[in-house]
């Protein structure tokens, strides 16, 4: 039996921005397309050119390998054409394969909002399309409140799907834009949309104002749309957008849709889906959702009782699907089960290879679970995990030592008579016996440390003459004046690869240099590791810490 090719288009660096308390960064986004890559996603939309610096800089170039990259904006302002509306331009000449463009579905509020016609926002829309397409682009409209539009005046909302695909459009996606509509309507208003435009050419794009944005999503599934909409975690505006960690598990898992859909979605991709879904709340110094589906720590949590028994026998009974299909893992409160295939399943993409029974493996897991009661999160710290499991299993080259640090913050007046802050710092290190040290000033005590660790690193010098800090975060995870600080710093390096390392204390500074430190520590592994490779073993160069 074939299957229809559903495809997910992500909306998470444009919907997600416009979440309370959210400022995605250059860097976020960067780091975050990446992440969208890893589950399968088929479109990444990264925002609007022109409308921000930041934006504008992202769209410089293409940012994605395999997803399809995509810029939104608005259909052409009345009065112009669409090839002299700087808006319209803007997206056509970035560096995205294709655009979306927002136009709106619902009579009233073309005449209220935008103060025209009906007949000149179809020309707007039909004007758009076209100039977008001949540009070479894969033109996307979302028509806004497309089903309180349908509901109004059906004839209208029908008039703007016929005359965007008439135009041109690849997709034309349906949107529930105040996140009002049930899953019955869906899919009853989809159906009648079906007979009008083909359903691989239609999307859908609901809120989640009632609870209810997956349903909508799945209802306009099973009514003929072949594109869904969604974000990371369900990031959005009030309520937020259809949730795609929820979403694709169902799609993939669920028999019911595994059976008549197939997505870009691989096996593979769906095991990192835990591990991306919490590392994206870390990058936003937000709490994982505990209970959230699929990828929550409580997700695959069995509290036995009185079931201990049945449990015990067959955890089928209480998991709807395998944990580890999605990269969790299971939680019984009665026993310590959980975990080992996961690190199993982490060490292996850092080249470490332990066999299930190997008693360092129960040490590792004791010590992960261990730090994480302390405060550390080891998915949105990969590198921190790779650093933390060779010393565990007594495999890390002992590259250098820390003998002290000292940072200090002094705020003075210069000559001008105008009160400035200085910010220095004093880095010890040993290597190999010798005893080396740097001091560096900073922009504040991080920047200062991170300065001094790297000024001198004796004969590893040249090994990290590459390494930047890309992004440093901060997370208080405590209230209080002794709260518990958690630090996420990200670096990169001339290779092009990133990588998160964690640092937690109830001093921010100390949370910070172990972060800075562990990133170095990686840095100079994966030279080593690398170096190895290519002689065939281990040359024997570093000593290694006993485990």
């Amino acid at each position: 039996m074939s299957r229809d090719r559903l495809y997910l288009f992500d909306t998470t660096l444009r919907d997600g921005a416009q979440t309370a308390g959210i400022e995605f960064s250059l860097e976020d986004k960067i780091a975050i397309a990446r992440m969208l890559e890893e589950i399968g996603v088929d479109y990444v939309e990264g925002g609007y050119p022109g409308a921000n610096p930041v934006d504008t800089a992202f769209f410089e170039e293409n940012r994605t390998k395999k997803a399809t990259f995509t810029a939104f904006g608005m259909t052409k302002r009345a009065g112009r054409s669409a090839a002299n509306d700087p808006g319209v331009q803007g997206l056509v000449n970035s560096a995205a394969a294709a655009t979306c463009f927002v136009c709106k579905a619902w009579d009233y509020q073309v005449e209220l909002a935008l103060g025209i016609s009906t007949e000149e926002n179809l020309e707007a829309l039909a004007d758009t399309v076209r100039t977008a397409a001949a540009s070479g682009k894969e033109v996307l409209i979302d028509l806004e409140h497309f089903f309180d539009g349908y509901k109004a005046n059906p004839t209208y909302a029908l008039a703007c799907v016929t005359t965007a695909l008439e135009a041109g459009a690849r997709w034309v996606v349906l949107c529930d834009t105040n996140g009002g509509t049930m899953p019955s309507e869906v899919r009853d208003v989809v159906g009648e949309v079906t007979r009008h435009a083909p359903g691989e050419k239609l999307g859908i794009h609901p809120h989640d104002d009632t609870g209810q944005a997956v349903a909508n999503a799945l209802a306009a599934v099973e009514a003929g749309v072949r594109q869904i909409q969604g974000t990371l975690n369900g990031l959005g505006e009030r309520c937020g957008n259809a949730n795609l960690v929820t979403l694709i598990p169902t799609l993939v898992l669920k028999p019911f849709y595994a059976g008549r859909f197939e997505t870009g979605v691989t096996p593979e991709n769906l095991e990192r889906l835990t591990h991306i879904s919490r590392a994206f709340d870390d990058r936003l110094n937000r709490a994982p959702a505990r209970q959230a589906p699929y990828v929550g720590a409580s997700a695959f949590a069995t509290k036995a009782g009185i079931h201990a028994s049945a449990l015990l026998k067959d955890f089928s009974t209480y998991e709807h699907v395998p944990p580890e299909s999605v990269g969790n893992e299971r939680a019984i409160m009665v026993s310590q089960q959980a975990g080992k295939s996961n690190l199993l399943t982490a060490l292996a993409r850092h080249g470490i290879a332990l066999e299930k029974d190997d008693p360092r493996l129960e040490k590792l897991l004791a010590t992960v679970k261990e730090r994480e009661s302390r405060g550390y999160s080891y998915d949105g710290a990969d590198a921190s995990f790779a650093v933390l499991a060779r010393r565990v299993l007594g495999t890390l080259p002992d590259f250098f030592q820390v003998e002290h640090y000292r940072a200090m913050v002094e705020q003075r007046h210069n000559a001008q008579g105008d009160v400035v802050t200085v910010t220095e710092a004093v880095v010890k290190i040993r290597i190999d016996g010798e005893l080396l040290m740097s001091v560096a000033e900073g922009n504040g005590p991080v920047n200062a440390l991170d300065s001094a660790l790297r000024k001198d690193l004796g004969k590893y010098s040249s090994q990290i003459e590459d390494l930047e800090l890309a992004d440093f975060k901060v997370r208080i995870l405590d209230g209080g004046t002794g709260a518990v600080t958690r630090v996420l710093v990200e670096s990169r390096d001339g290779s092009g690869e990133r990588w998160s390392t964690i640092g937690v204390s109830s001093n921010i500074i100390d949370a910070s240099f172990e972060a800075l430190y562990e990133s170095i520590t990686y840095k100079l592994l994966k030279t080593v590791v690398a170096q190895d490779s290519a002689a065939g073993g281990n040359t024997g160069r570093a000593r290694v810490i006993a485990g």
